[in-house]
């Protein structure tokens, strides 16, 4: 009984302790999204007034590549429409 009462105690602190995870690398996820959101729109407003046409829209698929690779992936959002340019 008190070793059934141990085991479920330990399962329950791990269940706690993944979920936990989760929430945490599902909010960084969402900021990096949001901040790369803002990026991708402050970026656009600079080369538009230089007379820059990229094409790096937002979307899901930028949201997306922002969110989970972070810088790494607005910079390659930029190099795919520097490569375009090309």
């Amino acid at each position: 009984m008190g070793t059934l009462f141990i085991v479920i105690a330990c399962a329950g602190v791990l269940l706690i302790g993944a979920v936990r995870k989760r929430l945490e690398w599902l909010l960084n996820i969402v900021m990096r999204s949001i901040l790369g959101t803002l990026a991708i729109y402050f970026i656009n407003m600079v080369l538009a007034g230089l007379g820059i046409s990229l094409g790096v829209g937002i979307n899901a698929v930028t949201l997306l590549t922002t969110g989970i690779l972070g810088i790494p992936g607005l910079l390659a959002l930029y190099g795919i429409g520097i490569y375009q340019l090309l």
